[in-house]
């Protein structure tokens, strides 16, 4: 058993290395500072999840989410060209975003970095609906803004080694 101090820290630092990971991610890939912020996306009429599974010395997931505006702009970013609709276009951008910044995360985990395997990303659209997980080990969740739009990521351990 792990004593909730060391259990603490050890959050500390998953949610710091997911900064970094977001960061890394919106730099490289679209040119554009991605930042902490405690402001939660607001519902939207559609919105869009993105999650990763983790397997291995990690057993869990990583779920992006946002509205439809955060997420039509980040595709147009990352692909560098504008839509006004989410499409599969939209959807493939942001499993992408997910899928990347959980492998940014996972390589700041030297326990993870090789026994760690990430699915491929699923991806929810749609109103009013929720992603449900069994009790999680520990919950990180983050809010992020780039440019003036809010998305988060949440990981959810289930077990780790």
């Amino acid at each position: 058993m792990v004593p909730a101090s060391a259990m603490k820290d050890r959050i500390c630092g998953i949610a710091r290395s997911l900064d970094d990971a977001v960061e890394e991610v919106f730099q490289l890939m679209m040119g554009m500072s991605c930042l902490p912020t405690g402001q939660c996306p607001s519902e939207e009429r559609e919105m869009i999840s993105a999650v990763i599974g983790l397997a291995g010395a990690m057993s869990g997931i990583c779920v992006l989410y946002s509205g439809t505006t955060a997420a039509l702009r980040m595709a147009e970013t990352l692909t560098g060209a504008p839509t006004t609709k989410l499409n599969d276009t939209v959807k493939d951008a942001v499993g992408e975003i997910c899928n990347m910044v959980a492998g940014a995360w996972k390589t700041r985990q030297p326990s993870l970095t090789s026994d760690c395997m990430l699915s491929t990303p699923t991806v929810v659209t749609g109103t009013n609906y929720q992603l449900h997980n069994q009790r999680p080990k520990f919950r990180v969740e983050r809010f992020y803004c780039f440019e003036s739009h809010l998305f988060a990521i949440t990981l959810l351990c289930e077990s780790l080694q």
